[in-house]
């Protein structure tokens, strides 16, 4: 039925939209979905906040409430559920905190098919010949919602080659064979060949789901790109519709902002992770994986984390972490070879993601007593105190792009690692 909604976008390539022109391609998306009195909203966590999803959503939870039951389940996939002064943070303090439900990935699900190991090892040429279980949110198939607004950011990603769209969906509100599954074949798949791309495997595998299994979930997208700019988000385009068309020029404008180009490798890069967006590796190693192909070998990259509180974002994940470290992908696959990562794949998949396998260093900054020397020489990392290393590089002084420190020392700086991918044309 929402298939045929005629889809709204806008968009600039040289500046900034306009609050205006953003809530003007809202109504006119909305308009068409007026009987919906049902309403579900799925924005991503404070981990996206750049993303403008959080007032897109607090806009579209007062336009419709007032017609509707509207409720919010952020797409959190593994992630901890937001706290109170979270939602606030992100969405606003005049959204009621009945208004969220949180979606646990272990119980909440119901399994909707399976994807054949046929496909999979199609898509991955070969590399990976497993079936994967569809499971989602039950809500989103009982017939309680007649409206599922997935709201979220298009950007270069490392499984799935370019964020949102089903993902949001099928991993954000999905359950654990998914996520682990889709996870590790994006590692076993390089991310390196996948990120910044569309049509990946991962994203082959979502396109299969969505349109084998999720035909009857009444879904419609609103998708924005998005970059950073003194702490605000500065939205360059909105797309809303229910097809795959808007994820497809949401992407191309998201690589044309989103994917950034040197000339050639740097020896050091020093990445900053905002404290309320970032506690724990497991968000904060896309510091990680977007730089990872511009540092030279040799080269190091420094990753301000004054936020960091943990590794995992949940108790499994962390111990996990803690357990085996980010030593490599060979350590990891031996590892897994042996059964230690049962049913944790996308604990492997994301420890692969995070090493630099020998290649260039990889030094945590953190506050000692949020997350100690011990702690993070144990996963594997080089550790700075973060108090040394901010008094060193002042990131709120220091500009994006290249410095130089008083000294000569030379470096390359990214002040919001998770809203890009940085490449050279040295490949």
């Amino acid at each position: 039925m929402l298939q045929q909604i005629k889809e709204y976008s806008a968009q600039s390539r040289d500046g900034a939209l306009t609050e205006q022109e953003i809530f003007r391609v809202i109504d006119q998306t909305l308009a068409q979905v007026t009987q919906a009195k049902r309403v579900l909203l799925v924005p991503p966590d404070i981990t996206r906040c750049y993303s403008y999803a959080g007032k897109i959503t607090a806009y579209c939870y007062r336009k419709l409430s007032s017609t509707a039951e509207v409720k919010i389940m952020p797409a959190l996939g593994t992630h901890r559920m937001m706290t109170r002064e979270e939602q606030i943070s992100f969405i606003g303090e005049d959204i009621p905190e009945s208004a969220y439900l949180y979606h646990n990935w272990r119980t909440d699900t119901v399994k909707l098919g399976t994807i054949p190991a046929s496909y999979i090892n199609e898509v991955s040429h070969g590399l990976c010949n497993v079936e994967v279980d569809v499971e989602l949110n039950r809500s989103l198939t009982d017939g309680t919602y007649d409206l599922v607004l997935s709201i979220g950011q298009v950007v270069p990603h490392e499984v799935v080659g370019m964020a949102n769209y089903s993902k949001n969906i099928l991993v954000g509100l999905g359950g654990r064979n998914m996520i682990n599954t889709s996870h590790m074949i994006g590692a076993i798949c390089n991310l390196e060949k996948i990120m910044g791309n569309t049509d990946t495997p991962v994203r082959l595998l979502f396109d299969y789901a969505e349109e084998h299994f999720l035909a009857k979930v009444p879904l419609l997208y609103c998708l924005t790109v998005t970059t950073e700019e003194n702490h605000q988000a500065l939205v360059h385009g909105i797309f809303c519709g229910a097809s795959r068309k808007p994820f497809e020029e949401a992407s191309l404008l998201a690589q044309c902002r989103n994917i950034t180009y040197l000339p050639k490798r740097v020896h050091k890069v020093v990445a900053y992770l905002e404290p309320e967006e970032f506690t724990s590796t497991w968000v904060g190693n896309k510091s990680v994986y977007r730089t990872r192909m511009i540092i030279e070998d040799g080269g190091e990259l420094l990753v301000l984390a004054p936020g960091l509180l943990h590794f995992g974002e949940n108790d499994e994940v962390d111990h996990l972490i803690r357990q085996y470290g980010y030593r490599g992908t060979p350590y990891v696959l031996k590892l897994r070879e042996e059964g230690k990562f049962d049913n944790a794949d996308m604990v492997a998949a994301h420890i692969i993601h995070s090493s630099s396998e020998g290649r260039f260093t990889i030094t945590y900054a953190t506050i000692p007593e949020k997350v100690s020397k011990e702690e993070i020489e144990g996963v594997g990392y080089e550790y700075m105190d973060y108090r040394e290393a901010a008094a060193r590089y002042d990131i709120h002084n220091l500009p994006d792009g290249y410095a130089t420190m008083p000294d000569g020392e030379e470096i390359y700086v990214i002040k919001a690692p998770a809203l890009g991918l940085w490449k050279t044309h040295e490949e």
